[in-house]
């Protein structure tokens, strides 16, 4: 696949084939994904890459105490309620994600059910997830790091023939988390990748979500050509 194939034709993967990944193939998004662009070359990043019986007790924990209604305590700091054009594009892909699976809007069990699918990981055989260093936490960069990190990890995954989602839910009780994965306390959990191969048959994996057109996002600035 060349890049612009990858970038275009990704999608978020919200169902997976319960079939392992081989090590090696993980290995391989790996090491594409951290040439990721980093702050003079710092690198702040770690990944713990999860499977097998960690996982589903990271699950199991996770989705336990949310059923219960304990609070979430995340080591990220949250957005909080997103509010105007934030909020009506966050409407608008979990309409996508709803009507393709033919959720409707007054059918609670369901909603429940896409709910807990989240915080199980969707069930992917493999979870990454994603830190860097606490001595870094002040300030700003090392999340964008991150970030970058994230972007470059999906992208390769998907050129192996993997999908991903990128999953705030799966570590919203990083105590959860830090424990069965035996994270060390001075890494801040930032967030995890859900990864595996895609389950094709599963209606919200064909969703692609809308993007804002380029003159809508970039200001040029001293161009002289015209946009045509």
């Amino acid at each position: 696949m060349n890049y612009e194939d990858v970038v275009l034709g990704r999608r978020s993967i919200r169902a997976f084939q319960q079939q392992s990944v081989p090590r090696s193939v993980i290995e391989e998004v790996i090491a594409l994904a951290i040439r990721a662009p980093s702050s003079m070359n710092t690198q702040p990043w770690h990944l713990h890459v999860l499977s097998g019986e960690p996982l589903d007790r990271i699950r199991a924990d996770n989705t336990e105490r949310m059923l219960n209604g304990v609070p979430p305590a995340k080591d990220s700091r949250d957005v909080g309620n997103y509010q105007g054009e934030h909020r009506q594009r966050q409407v608008e892909i979990a309409v996508q994600l709803f009507q393709a699976m033919g959720i409707a809007r007054d059918d609670k069990e369901k909603r429940q059910d896409w709910i807990l699918r989240g915080f199980r990981q969707f069930d992917a055989p493999v979870s990454v997830v994603v830190t860097y260093d606490r001595a870094l936490r002040e300030g700003d960069v090392a999340q964008f790091d991150c970030g970058a990190l994230v972007n470059g990890l999906v992208n390769a995954a998907w050129s192996r023939g993997l999908g991903c989602v990128v999953n705030s839910q799966g570590i919203m009780h990083s105590s959860v988390v830090r424990k069965h994965a035996g994270i060390p306390d001075d890494q801040v959990i930032m967030i995890c990748v859900a990864m595996g191969y895609p389950d094709e048959q599963f209606p919200a994996n064909a969703v692609v979500s809308k993007r804002r057109p380029v003159n809508d996002v970039a200001n040029f600035v001293g161009f002289s050509d015209a946009a045509e």
